[in-house]
């Protein structure tokens, strides 16, 4: 039990990702969460208004079962393997999470700052961030997982451009806008 709730190194987690994207190629499939929402979509018979929405989604099933699979896994993550022992962030930044008004972890795996308290500048904040997601996913045409992991594993200069793109927003959210909005 205590290989599973303890970090694995980077090496085994790399080498897992490698040989799942691997199979995946294999098998003729690519990898990416957020065309799951384009599935889910299409479920719903709405591509009879919107043509982006008219597709076969009956193909894509076996990625609709890696997000419920992501949903389950992570549920078990939290509530049965969860060891508070292995949150351990940089001094540095728990001083800098400390200046923004955003709590120390103290082996939980989310700020309460940021998930206990659901102000409406909180609801706001979280509402415009997932809209900007949504927007940039269908923009650079994938989410981070399938740029970063499936993209790159195929040598898609695209995909190169888009993680390019996702690393730099990060740093600019992360050292000058997080800043101004807490």
């Amino acid at each position: 039990m205590e290989l599973l709730t303890h970090t694995w190194h980077w090496s085994i987690s790399g080498f897992l990702i490698g040989l799942v994207m691997l199979l995946l190629i294999y098998f003729g499939k690519t990898f990416g969460m957020s065309s799951n929402l384009r599935s889910l979509c299409s479920m719903t018979g709405i591509g009879k208004k919107v043509p982006f929405f008219d597709w076969d989604w009956k193909g894509q099933r076996w990625n609709l079962v890696v997000v419920a699979g992501a949903m389950v896994g992570g549920f078990i993550a939290v509530h049965f393997l969860h060891n508070a022992s292995n949150v351990s962030l940089n001094p540095k930044t728990i001083v800098q999470l400390n200046q923004l008004g955003i709590d120390e972890p103290n082996g939980k795996l989310v700020p309460d700052a940021l998930f206990n308290n659901f102000s409406p500048k909180t609801i706001f904040i979280l509402l415009i961030g997932g809209m900007l997601i949504g927007f940039g996913s269908r923009y650079a045409g994938g989410c981070t997982s399938g740029h970063a992991i499936s993209g790159l594993s195929n040598l898609q200069l695209p995909s190169l451009k888009a993680v390019i793109g996702f690393f730099i927003g990060g740093l600019i959210m992360a050292h000058f806008l997080l800043p101004l909005i807490f």
